[in-house]
C-alpha cells in the first residue's frame, strides 16, 4: 500500500470517528502547523496558541476534505489563512517595519549597555539572538508577502505547490516571491551581518537585546527546542524553489519540532469530553 493510500485510509477512519487515526493525522501535521505559526507570528507561545487553534479547525472541518490534494497542502491551506489573519500576537499589537528596524540597528543604542549576560556563555546568547532576529526580522513584512516567503524560503515549496496553498496562480507565486526576495535582501544586505555586508553583529547586541527583553538569559527558548529539518516536518518531495544567497540565512537555520506544551495539550484534547463530541459529529456527517 502507497503512503497515499494509507493517508487515505487513515483520512477515512477518522472521519468515522476513530480516535486513534484522527489522534495520528493531528500527531503528522502538529509539528508543520507549529513552524508555519511560529516563522509567521514570531514568538513561540504565540506560535503554540495559534497552532492550537489550527488543529482545532482542522479536526472539526476533516469531513469537508476532498481528498483531491494531499492532506499537508489542505492544512497547510487552513493554517496559512488562519495566521495572515491572526490579530492575537505580539506583532499584532507591535507592528514593525524594515525601517524601524533598521533604524534600531543603526542607532548604535548597544554601545551603552554593560554586560547583561549574567554568567550564561555568551556564545549561547549570541545563538539564541540569530534565531531570534530572524523571526523578529520577518514581521517586517506584510502577512501575506511574510507566508509566501516562509512556503518558498524555508520550506522551500514548489511554486505549483505554495500557490495551490495560497490560492493563486503559480506565476502570481513566482513573481511575488521574487519581489519579496529582493526586499528582504535588500535589508539583509544592508544591516545583517550574516549576509557578509551588513553592519549588524549578533555578539555585539546581545547585550541590548538583553536590555530589551528580546533575549531572556535565563529562558533561551529557541535553544530548548528540537531543531529538525524542513522536510521532516513537511514532508514534499516534489523539485524545490531555488535560493538566492541571501535566502540561505533564512533556509539554514532550522525546523522544530513542536512543543511540550503542545503535545500536552493534544493529549488533554484527546481525552476531553470535547473530543469526543467532535468524532461523533464527524461520524453524524459522514
Amino acid at each position: 500500500m502507497t503512503t497515499i493510500d494509507n493517508e487515505k485510509e487513515t483520512i477515512e477512519k477518522a472521519v468515522a470517528g476513530d480516535r486513534q487515526a484522527l489522534e495520528a493525522l493531528l500527531g503528522g501535521v502538529r509539528d508543520m502547523v507549529f513552524n508555519l505559526s511560529l516563522r509567521m507570528l514570531g514568538m513561540i507561545p504565540d506560535a503554540e496558541d495559534a497552532t492550537q487553534e489550527i488543529l482545532i479547525k482542522v479536526m472539526t472541518h476533516l469531513s469537508s476534505f476532498r481528498q483531491e490534494s494531499r492532506l499537508s497542502t489542505w492544512v497547510f491551506r487552513i493554517a496559512a489563512n488562519h495566521l495572515r489573519d491572526y490579530r492575537k500576537g505580539m506583532f499584532a499589537a507591535r507592528p514593525l517595519s524594515f525601517e524601524d528596524y533598521g533604524e534600531d540597528i543603526a542607532s548604535g543604542r548597544e554601545k551603552d549597555v554593560p554586560d547583561m549576560s549574567g554568567g550564561v556563555d555568551r556564545s549561547l546568547l549570541e545563538q539564541e539572538l540569530k534565531l531570534s532576529c530572524t523571526n523578529v526580522m520577518l514581521q517586517c513584512l506584510d502577512p501575506e508577502s511574510r507566508c509566501i516567503y516562509i512556503l518558498g524560503t524555508m520550506f522551500r515549496l514548489n511554486s505549483r505547490i505554495a500557490a495551490d496553498i495560497l490560492e493563486m496562480t503559480p506565476e502570481a507565486y513566482r513573481q511575488k516571491l521574487s519581489r519579496v526576495r529582493k526586499k528582504m535582501a535588500a535589508f539583509l544586505g544592508e544591516y545583517c551581518g550574516l549576509s557578509g555586508t551588513g553592519t549588524c553583529s549578533c555578539r555585539r547586541r546581545v547585550d541590548y537585546a538583553i536590555a530589551t527583553r528580546r533575549v531572556d538569559p535565563a529562558k533561551l527558548g529557541f535553544q530548548s527546542l528540537t531543531a529538525c529539518g524542513y522536510g521532516d516536518v513537511a514532508g514534499f518531495t516534489d523539485a524545490m524553489e531555488e535560493l538566492d544567497e541571501q535566502s540561505r540565512i533564512f533556509a539554514e537555520f532550522p525546523a522544530y519540532r513542536s512543543t511540550e506544551n503542545l503535545t500536552e495539550w493534544m493529549r488533554n484534547l484527546m481525552a476531553s469530553p470535547s473530543f469526543a463530541a467532535v468524532t461523533e459529529r464527524q461520524e453524524a456527517v459522514r
